[in-house]
């Protein structure tokens, strides 16, 4: 091959950058495993969640496949519950799939079945599209109408997305109240923007009433 022959590149540096391209063109499959594992609900030990996941038992062997993944992707690592053989070989969560926990206050689930559903994915079929026309946007190229028109039409959309907002702003918030107390003690007033749910703005009332009624009980137990 010429390519081969380049003086400029060794080997080495060649097998690198096809390497580069390979890993971005099969990126989307850390993406995609991710999305079934919040699709099946999965942690546990492989015999365990084999049984326990709503999947055709005939394709069970490719349960640790998928799991390989994710371990490889560092959204679960691999642990052993005992000595007898594979089958004890069980999964716990990494700090990054706590995140993921359908039921936790902090989940972003709800954002990573609403970005890797294919009314978000199929607009990035359609950039090279986008940029030879007069759409706003591909979402617009695809589906012929802005990302928040299209969430006043499809319900599932709007609540994974209405869902993941809440998520995000649990966990800022929590943040904000727990690492910067210090600013909210200066503050006179506060504006809730955006979101609809008032989620931040109860945090925050909740923590200033919490501050006060220990301030309160402070200042009683001194006097």
């Amino acid at each position: 091959m010429a390519l081969l022959n380049r003086v400029e590149y060794c080997t080495k540096d060649l097998f690198d950058a096809q390497g580069h391209v390979w890993n971005h063109i099969f990126n989307f499959i850390n993406s995609m495993s991710l999305k079934c594992a919040l699709q099946l609900c999965i942690p546990m030990k492989l015999s365990q969640l084999v049984n326990a996941l709503p999947i055709n038992k005939a394709k069970s062997n490719i349960v640790f496949c998928l799991m390989r993944v994710l371990i490889h992707s560092k959204f679960f690592t691999k642990i052993k519950i005992s000595d007898d053989d594979n089958q004890n070989e069980g999964y716990w969560h990494t700090p990054a799939s706590l995140f993921l926990l359908r039921d936790d206050p902090i989940s972003i689930a709800p954002l990573a079945l609403a970005m890797l559903d294919p009314a978000m994915i199929d607009p990035w079929h359609h950039v090279s599209e986008w940029f030879q026309n007069e759409s706003s946007s591909s979402f617009v190229t695809k589906h012929g109408m802005s990302f928040r028109e299209y969430g006043k039409i499809e319900e599932k959309m709007n609540r994974l997305f209405n869902e993941a907002m809440a998520g995000d702003e649990r966990f800022f918030t929590s943040v904000a109240i727990n690492e910067c107390k210090q600013v909210f003690e200066v503050l006179k007033s506060m504006v809730d923007v955006g979101g609809g749910t008032g989620i931040v703005a109860k945090a925050i009332a909740d923590a200033l009433i919490s501050w006060l009624e220990m301030y309160r009980s402070r200042s009683s137990t001194c006097c």
